[in-house]
């Protein structure tokens, strides 16, 4: 790693703290930010738990799919809890900074929660059993490969997200980070440091966790695909199109912005770009998500009115 130069080492700071220039440093546009993205996450919240406690409470939604759907809004609701409050209470105080502890921690969990999200929909291998191999689907998700498929990316998701920490190595010649959370790629553009090693390192985990769950998703529904043109109704085929069209939509709604941010050289990135982009995975998708793949779903709506209408009956 290339050393600090004099000039470099009189401008480095201490690194105590840093100041998060968000999305819009103008005052009408934060408040227009702020009720749109406090009524987003409070949308997010209030889906993803539901979600949880419905399955939760519903023994006949003790199967594969629902399992791996709770895991899902399990792991859309701590994304999303990561970035999107304090963003919020940067704004309502107009304090934009951040303690370099909880800056390298806000950064762990987003890894840490993201990589799973990534993996986790890419291992919802399920949607292809059950269409593609219907008779062997209870044979095929035992308990034990579920718990392995939904395990395994917590497991690497820790340990890839741990080497993230390299990060505490590095000297910054500014603590002004042109974006609304903690991200590692705005940080290593503010290290006086070489970064290469630490550049190359995003590509090959980005290229494990992005981009090859993406093709391994592609594929699955190209399956998946294929197996629905050999429906005989066309009213089956109509609506089994209409489910993986909106499937496919937030898939490439998260992978699509987060190749474009991770892989994508940072020239063709600018800040706006990358800001837009993170709103889309951070925020955007763990809203979709629960609509998309649970709350459209039959079998679950059932089990949703009944909770909701017991909560409403024991608050009186």
């Amino acid at each position: 790693m290339v050393g600090i130069t004099p000039l470099e080492r009189r401008n480095e700071t201490s690194a105590s703290k840093f100041i998060l220039l968000g999305l819009s440093e103008k005052q009408e546009q934060e408040t227009l930010l702020f009720a749109l993205f406090l009524c987003m996450y409070l949308v997010t919240m209030l889906e993803n738990l539901l979600i949880i406690l419905a399955i939760g409470s519903d023994s006949h939604l003790h199967m594969p799919m629902y399992f791996f759907l709770a895991n899902l809004s399990l792991v859309d609701f701590c994304l999303a809890t990561n970035i999107v409050p304090k963003m919020l209470v940067n704004i309502q105080t107009k304090s934009k900074s951040i303690s370099y502890p909880c800056c390298l921690t806000q950064m762990y969990f987003f890894h840490f929660f993201g990589i799973v999200d990534s993996v986790l929909i890419a291992m919802m291998a399920d949607r292809f059993v059950a269409i593609c191999h219907p008779l062997q689907y209870a044979t095929i998700m035992s308990p034990r490969l579920c718990g392995l498929l939904a395990g395994g990316p917590l497991g690497f998701s820790c340990f890839i997200s741990l080497t993230t920490s390299s990060i505490a190595h590095l000297f910054f010649c500014g603590n002004q980070i042109p974006h609304y959370f903690c991200n590692l790629t705005p940080l290593l553009r503010l290290s006086c440091m070489d970064t290469s090693v630490n550049k190359i390192f995003v590509l090959i985990v980005a290229g494990m966790v992005i981009a090859t769950p993406f093709i391994c998703i592609l594929a699955s529904y190209a399956c998946i695909i294929m197996a629905i043109m050999q429906v005989p109704s066309a009213g089956d085929r109509k609506k089994a199109f209409s489910t993986c069209s909106s499937c496919l939509s937030v898939v490439a709604l998260f992978y699509g912005t987060t190749i474009g941010v991770y892989l994508c050289p940072s020239s063709v990135c600018t800040a706006v770009k990358e800001k837009a982009s993170a709103v889309m995975y951070t925020v955007v998708t763990p809203m979709l998500n629960p609509f998309i793949y649970s709350l459209r779903n039959r079998d679950l709506k059932e089990p949703l009115r009944k909770l909701i209408n017991r909560k409403i009956t024991s608050s009186f």
